[in-house]
């Protein structure tokens, strides 16, 4: 299966309307699978002009709307959507698209962080919930899951249905660890990385 790359930047540049359309238009790559679940997309965001931030707020209504995002109520695949932000980056006002799978309710918001820190390697911004949901939607599918959810015996009572990740802790070697476990320095070494601006 391969793996998925979460919170891609696809376009280097603030994309012109028309630049925005052949950027929704990309084919998906990845199994089919990843394509017909639109988790292929989830993840992806480039900068726009305010105008087609406006202008796509017209176009359907919106499947969810906040003063500084909404999502198009049309789905790019599965329960990945688009979702339009405002956000104020270093004082001035820029404007995003992003996929997010909806299906989790969170994805926006961590949508969001992971730009932020992005386009300024910022994390003060971030809670410790925001950073290990940012964790959890960059890790593959294959290295995380739901404690009990294959073996319900594997996993005490008290932590079944929590989330989990596949981790290497020193002299242990590689392990499953319960996300909301991670210390400070697992966090800062998972959250995902800044690149070149």
């Amino acid at each position: 299966m391969a793996i998925i790359p979460m919170f891609q930047k696809v376009c280097g540049h603030v994309a012109t309307h028309s630049e925005m359309f052949e950027l929704l238009n990309l084919p998906g790559e990845g199994t089919i699978e990843d394509i017909v679940s639109g988790q292929c997309y989830a993840g992806q965001w480039f900068e726009i002009e305010r105008d087609s931030y406006e202008i796509m707020f017209e176009v359907l209504p919106p499947l969810f709307m906040r003063a500084d995002m909404f999502a198009m109520s049309e789905l790019k695949a599965g329960f990945v959507g688009s979702v339009f932000l405002e956000i104020v980056i270093q004082g001035r006002k820029r404007w995003f698209h992003g996929y997010c799978d909806l299906s989790d309710r969170r994805s926006p918001d961590v949508l969001r962080a992971a730009i932020i820190f992005r386009e300024t390697g910022d994390t003060t911004g971030m809670t410790r919930a925001q950073a290990l949901d940012a964790i959890w939607l960059s890790t593959h599918r294959d290295f995380r899951g739901i404690a009990g959810e294959f073996d319900p015996l594997a996993w005490p009572g008290e932590h079944r249905g929590k989330r989990m990740i596949l981790t290497h802790v020193r002299g242990e070697g590689t392990v499953l660890k319960l996300l909301e476990d991670l210390t400070v320095d697992e966090i800062a070494d998972r959250l995902p990385r800044p690149r070149g601006r």
